[in-house]
């Protein structure tokens, strides 16, 4: 899951490749098949995630995550570690030179700080907790059309939520 196109697409390419030298090109965890290299840890054989290796030490497997940045917000929420280390810390290095940091304790980028960890935070809860509903919906109307037709609610309890046209014909997408 990429949160939004990097800043630096360079820098993030740099980040990238030097995570996949250190786990091997194609590596998987061998416990559950994890492939970020970011959640990858390096040096094992064979290799395993953060996650199966914390389940292994019977540790916690979940890291707390500080949005902001804990210089500049106390406010950390428990996050899968492979997911923080694969996908909200990354997204943290895209913030502008010096605004994670906020080496000065400005008050403006410790503000700037708050809004990117919602920002990154809220699109990372967005696509776990949402994005696959949306996907199951999708499918389930495709099986539902092709099983009892195209006005497959009509005469259920779910017509009450069928939009109400004066024609049926469906629309077109815009242009992209």
């Amino acid at each position: 899951m990429k949160l939004k196109p990097p800043r630096d697409p360079i820098a993030t390419f740099q980040r990238e490749a030097r995570a996949i030298r250190r786990v091997g090109e194609d590596s998987r965890c061998s416990k559950c098949g994890e492939g970020r290299p970011l959640a990858l840890i390096p040096g094992t054989n064979p290799r395993i995630c953060a996650n199966c290796q914390r389940e292994e030490l019977g540790k916690s497997k979940l890291d707390n995550h500080h949005p902001a940045g804990i210089a500049n917000h106390p406010l950390a929420i428990p996050l899968p570690v492979n997911d923080h280390r694969a996908v909200l810390s990354p997204a943290q290095y895209e913030w502008p030179e010096g605004t994670y940091e906020n080496p000065h304790g400005s008050p403006l980028l410790n503000g700037a700080c708050c809004i990117r960890g919602y920002y990154d935070t809220n699109t990372y809860l967005t696509d776990q907790l949402l994005l696959w509903v949306a996907r199951l919906l999708e499918a389930l109307d495709k099986f539902l059309r092709e099983r009892l037709g195209p006005d497959w609610w009509v005469g259920t309890p779910l017509a009450q939520f069928a939009l109400k046209r004066s024609s049926r014909k469906s629309s077109k997408r815009p242009p992209r």
